[in-house]
């Protein structure tokens, strides 16, 4: 059975309202994340998050639907659905950001992404999507924490 784990833990030397502003606000999430940012923070808010490819002629444009909005302990959306549906239950992944502050001054921050197994996907594209996820928040979780050392 192909692992479709998609969990980053890390460990951020910053408050954690520091951190959820980081990760909520539009305008702070294109510095360590996406190329271009909306979004309605609120529970059944929508936006999107545009990638910009310099292999590619056009920017990869992820919509998104928030699940969850918990100031400053979790943030959550759905996203990863077929072109043209609205991200929901079955269609698309839950991306769940976890705050819990640690010590003086820390933040320990989980992003998972769950519910791959329900995408009526083939196995090889679930296991590839998981795989480009898990490198892919490995690489943005490195530029928040390198954003916010030593944040106050």
């Amino acid at each position: 059975m192909t692992d479709l784990t998609i969990a980053r833990d890390v460990l951020i030397e910053a408050p954690a309202d520091v951190v959820w502003r980081t990760i909520t606000e539009p305008d702070q999430i294109s510095r360590w994340f996406a190329d271009r940012v909306e979004l309605e923070l609120r529970p059944g808010g929508t936006g999107t998050f545009t990638f910009e490819r310099a292999d590619h002629d056009s920017p990869h444009v992820a919509p998104l639907v928030v699940t969850a909005v918990e100031p400053p302990r979790q943030f959550a959306f759905r996203w990863g659905h077929p072109d043209g549906e609205t991200p929901g239950p079955g269609n698309s992944v839950l991306v769940e950001f976890t705050l819990s502050p640690e010590g003086s001054g820390h933040t320990r921050l989980l992003v998972s992404e769950t519910g791959l197994e329900g995408i009526g996907w083939p196995e090889a594209q679930k296991a590839s999507y998981a795989e480009d996820h898990r490198n892919g928040w490995a690489f943005f979780t490195g530029r928040l924490e390198g954003l916010l050392a030593g944040s106050e």
